[in-house]
């Protein structure tokens, strides 16, 4: 199979862990193909990813007693038979191998090298099949200092599945990691491949078609997925030719006094490039100039109260309300929220808005639940994610990312993104979405207040809030990425226009 049909034809936008994963293989085998054929075809598949990453110079397996190191030895047959130089290091006797391992393992004509640094010398490339995705505790010493050996040897590293040392489920470092140039995984990513730190330590990522058919996923039913537009594009809002603005939704923006107008501003101009028909910006009166010499498009509206607000969102257009960017932490803030969730509005929720509930999260929670059918987003960042959920912060380990935000989603009743290089969003239900087409330049100031604009944006055309969260996601990565470094707040709004023609090229829709 040529190299770049072997990584097209297998990859896919859910993400298994590492039980859903071994179910996969299971179902595969119980449905006729062999578990020895399996391991042939991932080790095929990393040779060839071996080839592909350098083309000549000594190549050597570091392998370890479990099925990864299975999938080393018929990669290094399969290259020695490509007559290229390959030595084995193994980390156990060959007669302690077992079950398919150990067939591979008779496939390698040649001695093995003693489980040493020593050893290692001087290779083009190291393939790293030493531990798989399973591996539940620390690393330690023989294995952690060939690990560390492997990383100060300067040579590529290509990764078998996962680097040795990082747990395919929680993404968690456990004792030392291989720092990988590229890693070769098979079937469906893992949430390792995606989530930090794990993500960090696997370079380049190819998933490669072993012959598992994709119909397994019917019955293991996996609820994560990697965020990009293969997931979510059924969702995506195209104007309709005979569509007008007001058919896509108006979303109401909450400022906050005239020392805090920015962050609102950049939420509403964010949920107008997201594709709003309109925004208004509800101003406090001493702001009121402000925003208004700041601001075209978007319609600015005196609002001091809660009492005010309730007032304008007794207008059914505005059914979209963005509160937190700038708002100001306090009783005002819930005041707001409330009025908005009883008025039954699509609502985002970010920055002051969540750090007002920190002293009593349930009350919020408590009312997102009874305001029923409404789509309710939180968008926290690590710092104000422990503010409305302590027992689930990063503090506390045991948990990953992905489980801690199913956690926040479930509790809250509400969709929760927690931002991050890899933005995690969860909804009630258990689905969830991982990003990872952040830059790093994207961390700047204001960069969530137009993520909270542009989710709104979203909602208001009629987006279901997980889908709208999870679009609103990528667009933000992918409009930093547009604006490229040196990136601030403002530029994301202006890029927003390339991204869609981006998500139309893709989706193949017209314009």
């Amino acid at each position: 199979m040529p190299v770049e049909e072997a990584f097209v034809q297998g990859s896919g936008m859910e993400v298994l862990t590492n039980a859903e994963m071994q179910r996969a293989d299971q179902l595969s085998i119980a449905a006729g193909t062999p578990g020895f054929k399996l391991m042939l075809s991932a080790g095929q598949a990393v040779a060839e990813a071996a080839n592909a990453l350098v083309e000549e110079g000594p190549i050597l397996i570091v392998a370890g007693p479990g099925n990864n190191g299975g999938d080393g030895f018929v990669a290094a047959a399969e290259l020695a038979a490509q007559g290229r130089e390959v030595s084995v290091i193994l980390m156990c006797e060959r007669d302690q191998l077992q079950g398919d391992a150990a067939s591979a393992a008779r496939g390698w004509k040649h001695p093995v090298l003693p489980f040493n640094p020593q050893a290692i010398g001087k290779p083009a490339l190291i393939i790293d099949a030493l531990f798989g995705a399973g591996l539940s505790r620390p690393v330690d010493g023989e294995a952690r200092a060939m690990i560390e050996a492997v990383n100060a040897n300067g040579a590529l590293v290509l990764a078998v599945d996962l680097p040795s040392g990082i747990n395919g489920t929680s993404a968690a470092v456990l004792g030392a990691a291989v720092n990988a140039t590229e890693t070769v995984t098979f079937f469906r990513k893992k949430p390792a491949h995606l989530l930090l730190p794990g993500r960090m330590h696997c370079g380049r990522v190819r998933v490669a078609d072993i012959g598992i058919d994709a119909q397994v996923l019917d019955e293991i039913r996996p609820q994560t997925f990697e965020n990009d537009p293969d997931f979510w594009g059924a969702a995506f809002p195209v104007p309709r030719i005979d569509g007008h603005k007001y058919a896509r939704g108006h979303v109401l923006a909450v400022s906050g006094d005239a020392a805090a107008t920015g962050a609102a501003r950049l939420a509403a101009r964010g949920a107008l490039r997201a594709g709003a028909g309109l925004v208004t910006l509800a101003s406090p009166r001493d702001a009121l100039a402000i925003n208004a010499a700041a601001l075209t498009a978007v319609m600015v509206r005196p609002v001091d109260t809660a009492i005010e607000f309730g007032e304008l969102l007794g207008d059914k257009r505005y059914n979209t309300c963005i509160i937190g960017p700038g708002t100001g932490v306090g009783d005002r803030t819930c005041d707001f929220v409330h009025t908005a969730l009883g008025a039954q509005r699509h609502l985002v929720l970010d920055a002051d808005a969540l750090t007002s509930f920190a002293a009593n999260p349930e009350r919020l929670f408590e009312s997102i639940k009874a305001s029923h059918d409404n789509a309710v987003v939180l968008t926290p960042h690590e710092g104000e994610f422990p503010r409305l959920f302590s027992d689930l912060s990063n503090k506390h380990p045991g948990r990953s990312k992905l489980e801690r935000v199913r956690a926040a989603a479930e509790r809250s009743g509400a969709v929760v993104l927690l931002k991050g290089p890899d933005t995690t969003i969860a909804a009630p239900d258990g689905r969830a979405t991982i990003a990872a087409n952040a830059p790093p330049w994207l961390a700047t100031a204001g960069a969530g207040d137009v993520l909270s604009g542009i989710i709104a944006g979203l909602l208001a055309q009629g987006v279901p809030a997980f889908e709208a969260a999870s679009i609103g996601v990528w667009m933000h990565g992918e409009a930093a990425s547009e604006a490229g470094p040196g990136l601030i707040a403002e530029d994301l709004t202006e890029t927003l226009p390339a991204v869609h023609r981006r998500i139309y090229n893709a989706l193949g829709i017209e314009y």
